[in-house]
């Protein structure tokens, strides 16, 4: 993906981490967020949410400590959001502190402020439509021409509001006055990427000088459970800590999370202007799509993804300290992504922050982003807690216990399940 738009240079200045194993702000060192990564601690545990007990798969990254009241306001508007959307707005109060947003001297001009977040298709929680359902059978079936008229009488009137998925960045807008250009893309995995990208895009191409850009997502909640079924989940309900395992030769799934990242992104003089802090510079992006889903196509996509960025980011391999990679933790796309990133890549540290809290859906990108602009910031790279032995398909470095962050560019990877691949730049 090639690109004659301006240069700009383009920085982030705030960062908001809502995940399972704590929230977080890039610029401070001591979040919960960051130090968990470090101490290598996991939020994948038993479902406290719902009884899982009967299901096949009884763990997850779950948020526990997540209390929206504290971060959303006004607390009314709680009524029409969604767990993900609810995520989502809070990173994004997060994120604008972190940014020194409405501090003396840092007004931003509301026209010139936009969003682009990623999200999900939002289903809706079995509880609130039982009710709907039950009045929907007669004789023990489901009449389906029941539904219809019984919809407006059983469920609540806003309750559209609540699942559309552009509904994230709408309310982020209100809440922060940002009347510059708003939208939400969906495309699974790598949706919050994909948003962080024409984030960066819509400031070179002028339309903003301050965008705030992530995404949320949750893998936990039943609709959604059943409607994906759980043939690619790991089944370790013995030991939901070490579920997630991407890379390792023992890996047997993937684990499902939830959770949500928001940025700041700035062109470099208008940050300067106003005396913002750097966390990161953002120095390019490209995304690819696997032409098939067997393992070599989804293994040139990665390969694609990954010299498309490094040309529009105008670094070279052996100026990438590390990558942070989409790391699944499933056997085939651990193998395609692996042999994808040597392709190009042979000896670069390898991180896989999923290892700690699973796949959080279209909050992943950003929340696993966010371990790489914490460790580059503040010098160290945080080690996979699960890789016990490494798997002779995916010979990647894995970076095994915490170490020094070496200067210079990063990497984060995205892939989605309908084989798009998102890679993206950063520096200093």
């Amino acid at each position: 993906m090639t690109s004659d738009l301006p240069m700009r240079e383009i920085v982030a200045t705030g960062l908001g981490v809502i995940s399972p194993v704590g929230q977080g702000q890039g610029h401070n060192v001591g979040s919960a967020y960051w130090q968990a990564l470090l101490q290598g601690a996991s939020g994948v545990r038993a479902l406290r949410a719902w009884d899982a007990s009967r299901q096949p798969v009884q763990f997850g990254g779950e948020l526990l400590d997540f209390e929206p009241k504290q971060l959303i306001r006004p607390r009314k508007s709680l009524k029409v959001m969604s767990r993900e959307i609810q995520t989502a707005v809070a990173a994004a109060s997060l994120a604008i502190d972190d940014a020194g947003f409405g501090e003396p001297g840092n007004e931003i001009d509301p026209l010139r402020m936009g969003i682009v977040l990623g999200a999900e298709m939002l289903y809706a929680e079995l509880g609130e439509l039982a009710d709907l359902f039950h009045h929907c059978v007669s004789d023990g079936d489901f009449r389906v021409q029941l539904f219809g008229e019984q919809f407006p009488l059983r469920v609540y009137p806003l309750w559209l509001l609540k699942y559309l998925p552009n509904m994230s960045a709408c309310h982020v807008s209100i809440a922060h006055n940002a009347q510059g250009p708003c939208n939400t893309l969906v495309s699974g995995d790598v949706s919050s990427l994909l948003a962080v990208l024409e984030a960066a895009r819509v400031i070179q191409r002028g339309a903003a000088d301050f965008m705030l850009t992530g995404g949320s997502g949750s893998r936990l909640i039943m609709t959604p459970l059943v409607f994906r079924g759980d043939r690619q989940l790991s089944r370790r309900n013995d030991d939901p800590t070490a579920a997630c395992r991407p890379f390792d030769l023992a890996r047997d799934g993937m684990v499902n999370g939830e959770g949500s990242a928001v940025m700041v992104l700035e062109h470099r003089e208008h940050a300067v202007r106003r005396g913002a802090r750097i966390l990161a510079t953002f120095l390019g992006g490209a995304a690819t799509h696997a032409t098939r889903p067997d393992r070599e196509s989804k293994r040139a996509a990665v390969r694609q993804s990954i010299q498309r960025c490094l040309s529009n980011a105008g670094v070279s391999p052996d100026q990438v300290c590390h990558v942070n990679a989409h790391g699944l933790s499933t056997p085939e796309s651990d193998i395609a992504e692996s042999q994808g990133i040597t392709d190009v890549l042979a000896q670069v540290p390898v991180i896989a922050p999923k290892a700690n809290f699973g796949n959080l859906g279209a909050g992943s990108g950003a929340v696993e982003m966010a371990a790489s602009i914490y460790g580059q910031m503040y010098g160290e790279l945080p080690r996979h807690p699960n890789y016990r032995e490494p798997d002779p398909n995916c010979a990647v470095n894995v970076v095994q216990q915490t170490r020094l962050a070496q200067p210079g560019a990063w990497l984060k990877l995205g892939i989605a399940a309908s084989g798009q691949v998102v890679c993206l730049c950063f520096g200093p």
